[in-house]
């Protein structure tokens, strides 16, 4: 799985970066980062029980959810961190299915354009990740495919609040 991870982090990596939605080194968030283990646990009986009718939304919701808690941290993060359950804030506001509208709109305040062209760069890459987890060729419902999926879902979350990082004005570069 280690070499699975590295391939969807290169991918996604140099996909986002080609869009101009990351940079060439990538943010470093601590307090975002220390939010997956949480998330993941909260997020993953939903997520599974979504994947085999939604893959992408079932991937790509979690992108929304790393944007969404890079935007918290930029704020309020002295409100937000002190939230349980993270996952469950953001989908009880809308539900499940409305997750992503519910971010782009009422967190990142998203509309027009941007609301669309972040709709079509969160697809695609959730649709890049599904389509490398498929050719993993994991049979389904064993532990390497759920371990796939989390790691899929991991690579997401931190590219997500990587890219609203950028968006919000950070950029790592290396120091002389």
């Amino acid at each position: 799985m280690e070499n699975f991870e590295e391939i969807l982090r290169k991918d996604l990596h140099q996909f986002l970066q080609s869009m101009q939605e990351v940079d060439e080194r990538l943010p470093e968030c601590p307090d975002v980062e220390d939010k997956w283990e949480g998330i993941a646990k909260a997020y993953i009986p939903d997520g599974i029980r979504e994947f085999q009718d939604f893959p992408s939304a079932s991937l790509g919701w979690m992108m929304y959810i790393g944007m969404a808690v890079a935007k918290m941290w930029d704020t309020e993060w002295d409100i937000y961190s002190e939230i349980d359950d993270l996952y469950a804030y953001m989908r009880d506001k809308r539900g499940y299915d409305s997750m992503d509208e519910y971010i782009r709109q009422d967190v990142l305040l998203l509309q027009g354009a941007d609301y669309t062209a972040l709709e079509k760069v969160t697809g695609e890459c959730a649709s890049r990740v599904y389509n490398a987890l498929m050719h993993q060729h994991l049979e389904p419902g064993t532990k390497e495919a759920f371990n796939g999926y989390v790691v899929c879902l991991r690579q997401l979350y931190l590219f997500g609040a990587a890219m609203q990082l950028k968006r919000m004005g950070y950029h790592m570069t290396k120091m002389n």
